[in-house]
């Protein structure tokens, strides 16, 4: 079996880093996909948990090269999801999980197809949104609101998702998720069938 590609998506208060974060505790053998940046490692920061870092002259190499899954220059520095420790995870048969959103599942699809499993989390309605949005505390109203607007759009992309669950119930969407998560190891197309048979009979 090869590794396989989980992306989770959702808007900004559905509860998707939480989620991730206990069903890690769940399942063994995966890699979670880490941002790369050219920025300098601030104090508290740590290489290969909050983000890879490397030169510019190496991001900017990585990017002829192809070896970006997507990537944007912002302030003068450069992030992006680099594609070598994703390819690396997936030789060595581990499940690569991606946090990111519509767009970038967008184009994870156009690269690697039917080996991506996806999930999109959301809640109930939108004005349950707003409540945890609110009940956070960590954001005035207009960047509410901008969150709300973003998740009004993102929406509109369900259909493009093998999974849509509905965060209403954290431990029932956590037994969901989790058991997607380990599903998606066993599909047939992670196998090399060939293979399989010809020792399967032999």
């Amino acid at each position: 079996m090869r590794g396989g590609m989980l992306i989770i998506s959702g808007p900004s208060g559905s509860g998707k880093s939480s989620l991730m974060h206990e069903m890690f505790k769940k399942i063994d053998n995966i890699y979670f996909s880490i941002s790369t940046t050219t920025r300098g490692k601030r104090d508290g920061e740590a290489e290969g948990v909050d983000y890879h870092y490397i030169s510019k002259e190496e991001f900017e190499n990585d990017i002829e090269e192809g070896l970006f899954l997507e990537w944007a220059k912002v302030h003068d520095n450069y992030y992006g999801t680099s594609l070598k420790p994703i390819l690396k995870s997936l030789h060595d048969g581990k499940l690569v999980v991606f946090d990111i959103d519509v767009q970038g599942h967008k184009i994870a699809r156009e690269k690697f197809g039917d080996s991506i499993t996806s999930v999109f989390i959301t809640t109930p309605n939108q004005d349950e949104l707003s409540k945890r949005l609110k009940n956070r505390g960590t954001d005035c109203d207009e960047v509410i609101e901008k969150r709300i607007n973003n998740a009004l759009s993102e929406m509109t992309r369900v259909r493009e998702y093998n999974y849509v669950l509905i965060n209403d119930n954290f431990e029932k969407t956590l037994e969901e998720l989790t058991a997607i998560a380990i599903s998606s190891r066993c599909r047939v197309h992670l196998l090399d069938t060939e293979e399989f048979i010809s020792s399967w009979v032999s």
